[in-house]
């Protein structure tokens, strides 16, 4: 239980280029000189065999891995209730957002009983810089309830018992399941779909068909670690209106190379969190995080 994180940082040639010398490149990686993936005149390109995807798939992992080792549920919680409220609240707003709010929440209401019992306006009142908050506390009061009634209290290990739960579904059940419980799983966010799109590992836009079709490419044992370095890569580098091209470290591998800033010094700039210098999403980060701590809500 707690949170996974790859806790070693590999050290000298980056893997990229020895990614991109038996790999077709799309790109002239980061150093910002972009080697033209189109065919020459009257040479149609030749179609990426599924077998290539999986290869270039399972690279681009690799690269994460080393570029991300601390990567982590950008979520602040201590135990699985936490983590499943946390995630409720995080629909339709960001990580940091919830972390700033859930310090209140959980002093105010630490258990399911407790907050099951919660007066709705108050509990509103706490949740309601997440928006939609009389919506999700209606899910908040819902599934502590079931919690409180069904499981003892306690948040169930298993997918099937925790998308009965009032406001979760596979996705939510998904975070719980992979961080606080170790069981593997995809976590398919608004990053994740658009990055494995972009990268060629499935056309699907429905999240359960991204999930079954990525899930197939890589080892089980991959799944969670995975949608956080995906994740931490999305809101990073390869944004979704202007990716940071110029400064991507997997650039060789990626068949949207172009789509956003290729220039190094200006693509630079575009880098977010600890990647530009910037605090985090967590007011609570692991300890091998290597940025700032993000502010408590009010601060600044």
């Amino acid at each position: 239980m707690g949170e996974q994180g790859v806790r070693s940082r590999k050290k000298g040639a980056s893997g990229s280029a020895k990614a991109a010398a038996d790999q077709p490149s799309y790109a002239g990686a980061a150093a910002g000189k972009p080697t033209s993936a189109k065919p020459a005149a009257g040479k149609p390109a030749k179609p990426e065999s599924h077998l290539a995807m999986v290869r270039r798939a399972r690279r681009i992992n690799r690269e994460l891995a080393e570029v991300y080792p601390y990567a982590h549920p950008e979520l602040d919680f201590r135990n699985p209730f936490e983590l499943l409220v946390a995630t409720v609240l995080s629909a339709q707003t960001t990580d940091l957002r919830v972390n700033q709010t859930t310090p209140a929440l959980f002093a105010a209401y630490p258990t399911p009983e407790d907050m099951a019992a919660a007066v709705p306006e108050k509990l509103e009142e706490i949740i309601r810089p997440t928006g939609f908050f009389r919506a999700k506390a209606r899910s908040l009061m819902g599934l502590s309830a079931a919690l409180r009634d069904d499981f003892g209290g306690e948040v169930p290990g298993r997918l099937a018992d925790l998308v009965k739960l009032p406001g979760v579904g596979r996705k939510t059940a998904n975070v719980v399941l992979g961080n606080a419980f170790g069981v593997p799983g995809i976590t398919v966010d608004t990053h994740f779909g658009r990055l494995v799109r972009r990268w060629k590992w499935t056309e699907q836009e429905d999240p359960e068909k991204v999930e079954a079709e990525v899930a197939a490419i890589f080892p089980k044992s991959e799944w969670t670690m995975l949608s956080h370095r995906v994740v931490f890569h999305g809101r990073r580098i390869c944004h979704s209106r202007k990716p940071a091209c110029g400064a991507c470290p997997i650039a060789s591998l990626c068949p949207a190379y172009g789509e956003g800033e290729t220039d190094p010094d200006k693509a630079k700039k575009l880098l977010k969190y600890e990647m530009g210098g910037y605090p985090g999403q967590r007011l609570s980060p692991p300890p091998d995080y290597p940025g700032r701590p993000a502010p408590p809500l009010g601060a600044g």
